[in-house]
Formats: C-alpha cells, sequence, structure tokens
C-alpha cells in the first residue's frame, strides 16, 4: 500500500487549521474518526475525546497511524495521467512539480481518490460538475443560487469608487452581475479561505506581516461597512461581525470567515477546480496573501 500526497502534510482540513470540530450529535460519531478525536484527546492527557485541538496535533495523529500502519508515504506528487485498459484503471503517473523529479508512475489493483480537487477521477472519465445545479435538474430545493441573510454585505454600502459616481467605476470586489434567480445553476463554486491558528500568548506570536503585493483597494468594501456602522453607533466587535473566533488549547484560537466581508475571497476561486498545477498555486496564494 502507498499514499501519495500532493503536499507536505498529512490530514486536510484538521491538520490545515480547522482546530474547531463542527459536530451536531457527539454519539453520531464513531469508529475510526471516534478514534481520531480519542487520540486527540490523549495527546492533551484527557480521558475522552478532544472536538477541538491545534493543527499541528492532528498531524501527529495522522502520522502515527501511517506508522502504525506501515505505509508507504510520497508527498509533492500530483495526478497527472491515467492509463486505463477499458473501465479499469492499470496505472496512474504522478508529477513532483516542485523538485523536477522523474514522473512517478504507479500500477495497483484498487486506487482510491480521496484528495480535495479529484483530479485522479475527472482524469479516469468520470462525469462530474463544477459549480451549482439548478433546482430543476434533481427536483431539489438547497441547489443552485440562495440568499443567505447571515453572508451578505449590508445594505446601503456604496459600490462606486467616488462614491455616488457611477462613472469612476467599482470598487474592488464588486462584481457588475445582477444577482440570479434563487434555484438557478450557474459554474461559480464557494469561496475558499484559510482557517487561521493564531494565540493570545504573547511569546507565542510571530507578527502577521504584510505582503508584498498589499493593496488596501481590496478591502474598501470592509472600509465602508465600519464606517456605515460607526454612523449608526454600532459598538464593533470583531468576533461578533468580522471573524468567528472559537478557543483551542494553549492559548490559541480557530478564526473563520463571518458575514459578508471577512476572510473569503468571493470569486477568485471559480476557476481552481479544473485549472493545472500552477495555476492553481498562483489563486492559493492570492487567497493568501488577501487572508
Amino acid at each position: 500500500m502507498i499514499l501519495i500526497e500532493p503536499g507536505r502534510n498529512l490530514g486536510g482540513l484538521s491538520s490545515g487549521g480547522l482546530g474547531a470540530t463542527d459536530i451536531g450529535r457527539e454519539e453520531a460519531i464513531t469508529g475510526l474518526s471516534r478514534d481520531f478525536y480519542l487520540r486527540l484527546g490523549e495527546k492533551y492527557g484527557l480521558d475522552d475525546v478532544a472536538w477541538h485541538f491545534e493543527p499541528k496535533v492532528a498531524e501527529e495523529v495522522f502520522n502515527d497511524y501511517i506508522r502504525e500502519a506501515g505505509i508507504k508515504v510520497l508527498y509533492d506528487y500530483s495526478v497527472v495521467d491515467v492509463n486505463k485498459q477499458g473501465a479499469e484503471i492499470q496505472t496512474v503517473t504522478f508529477r513532483d512539480y516542485e523538485h523536477g523529479m522523474d514522473d512517478l508512475t504507479v500500477r495497483a489493483a484498487v486506487f482510491i481518490d480521496c484528495s480535495y480537487e479529484g483530479d485522479l477521477m475527472a482524469l479516469s472519465g468520470v462525469s462530474y460538475t463544477v459549480g451549482r445545479e439548478p433546482n430543476s435538474q434533481y427536483g431539489e430545493t438547497w441547489n443552485g443560487v440562495q440568499i443567505s441573510k447571515d453572508n451578505q454585505v449590508p445594505p446601503g454600502i456604496d459600490p462606486y469608487i467616488i462614491p455616488d459616481d457611477s462613472t469612476s467605476g467599482l470598487i474592488w470586489g464588486v462584481s457588475p452581475e445582477h444577482v440570479a434567480e434563487t434555484g438557478s445553476g450557474d459554474h461559480k463554486v464557494q469561496a475558499y479561505c484559510y482557517r487561521l491558528c493564531m494565540t493570545t500568548d504573547p511569546e507565542n506570536m510571530i507578527p502577521v506581516s504584510m505582503p508584498g503585493n498589499y493593496d488596501p483597494a481590496h478591502y474598501e468594501v470592509l472600509r465602508r461597512i465600519i464606517q456605515q456602522r460607526d454612523s449608526m453607533q454600532w459598538v464593533q466587535r470583531i468576533w461578533q461581525l468580522y471573524l468567528r473566533i472559537i478557543e483551542m488549547p494553549n492559548n490559541k484560537v480557530d478564526i473563520n470567515n463571518k458575514g459578508g466581508f471577512s476572510l473569503s475571497m468571493a470569486g477568485v476561486n471559480w476557476e481552481y477546480p479544473e485549472s493545472d498545477y500552477w495555476r492553481r498555486k498562483e489563486l492559493a496564494k492570492k487567497i493568501e496573501d488577501y487572508i
């Protein structure tokens, strides 16, 4: 058995920043998933599960699984080609784009695509959809365009570079498109963001530095939202209006998107699913710098 990882870290969301588990009925979490949370609890000296945890501790647990199972892991390899005989995959070829290594071709009886992007399935000819299907396609109501009151920019924000002057153009992030009919379909996918693991401990802090391509115009919508609420004499607490901040062990917090303007760089990711390696890398860096 071999595990081929396109990045440098095992574990996906849990080791990548999402340390505050979205949990409903705790008793529904069983099997390997519960074992994962129990192991996290052990790492923190608990006799029970740990639903909130540091990403680096989650990665320790994933690495424990790999070591115990004796599974070989190859990092920095992305799938680039699939060889099939009829409907059956014979070999899959992988490439290390970063280090210039020779392509790697793997032959196996079973291949499992556990990635975010599903490139192995796409290259294998599996049908797929990018975006939102309309309600009419499957007779459903939770697909297609929706308007959520909790994820909108407040009404009354002037969209023009020079307020009240439509000839000055739109400020960054504002689309000239009209909102589509509820339930209609399109090519758009949910906005991407990075979950931030930050700390309240001064001894463990690394300053947040300004990216070289920082552009304050990208945050003009936020500035106008704050100004509008100031004029209404709102008490503006960042954790109530702009960021979802969840406490984690060791004086750390998991920070997530909240509201109509927050960590999500809406629209930038629409081309990501079907882009090549280098374009995806550019888009990921753009979103990281924005956050």
